[in-house]
């Protein structure tokens, strides 16, 4: 396919990166209004310009990963361009029915959000969509599951997977620099502690990932009776490691529907 994203931030090079990694038969093109930050990409085969509505005639797909109040003033802006495509919107907070009053219903409108991981094929990409537009959504999830996972999912769950997958990201990487923090207490090289740190981690996720079971039952696993391991978890949780991330996650999802 040929894939168009319009917004050449953070989030937009991540998904064009990972794109032409690992679903390396799809074209990409990335537009930004200043293309030297992210000049680059050309070395990778992704075309870049200027222009939001540069050769959009020929995209399959239109990914949007702009801001939301730029929503409107792109859809109109690439909307006399553009016939019977499929409009992916990785934007928190615009709902697809809103998308779809811009642009009319010759368009078929999904919406996803992944995580800057996917420019590393390890995205938990939600995707939502109406029945009728099914059809065109089944690309677009198979498209994603080769840059992660892309479970599908009510739109008005959106929000939540905003907060629990992509600033889930953040909250996971916070948990790496402490355990990194505490590795250097207690005698490792901060290079050294963060490899054991972040391997640890994604050791963690893998197991979880393919076991398919709880988290407790793999934590039995490690715990034995008067170790070292129970005793800092029952610590960690004299301290309110986990009311603490669940307070976050749950602070964060009210900052998004303020």
């Amino acid at each position: 396919m040929k894939i168009h994203i319009i917004g050449g931030g953070n989030l937009g090079v991540a998904i064009a990166l990972g794109i032409t990694k690992y679903a390396a038969n799809n074209q990409v093109t990335v537009t930004k209004r200043n293309t030297e930050t992210i000049s680059y990409l050309q070395e990778k085969g992704i075309e870049i310009s200027k222009n939001n509505a540069h050769h959009i005639q020929l995209a399959d797909i239109v990914v949007l990963t702009v801001k939301p109040h730029q929503v409107e003033t792109v859809l109109k802006e690439i909307s006399s361009e553009i016939q019977n495509k499929t409009i992916i919107s990785a934007v928190s907070g615009v709902s697809i029915s809103t998308i779809q009053n811009i642009v009319g219903e010759n368009h078929a409108v999904i919406r996803i959000m992944p995580n800057i991981a996917v420019q590393f094929g390890e995205s938990a990409t939600c995707i939502s969509f109406e029945e009728k537009d099914k059809t065109e959504a089944q690309k677009v999830i198979s498209l994603f599951q080769q840059l992660g996972t892309a479970p599908v999912i009510e739109e008005k769950l959106m929000d939540a997977a905003t907060v629990l997958g992509a600033c889930g990201t953040a909250y996971a990487l916070r948990y790496i620099r402490a355990s990194m923090q505490a590795g250097i207490e207690i005698g490792f090289d901060s290079q050294t502690a963060l490899a054991i740190a972040a391997q640890t981690a994604k050791g963690a996720a893998k197991m979880l990932l393919e076991e398919k079971v709880h988290p407790e039952q793999l934590i039995d696993r490690v715990t034995t009776p008067q170790g070292c391991t129970i005793v800092g978890l029952n610590e960690m949780e004299h301290q309110g490691f986990s009311s603490s991330l669940i307070k976050g996650i749950k602070t964060s999802l009210q900052k998004i529907k303020e």
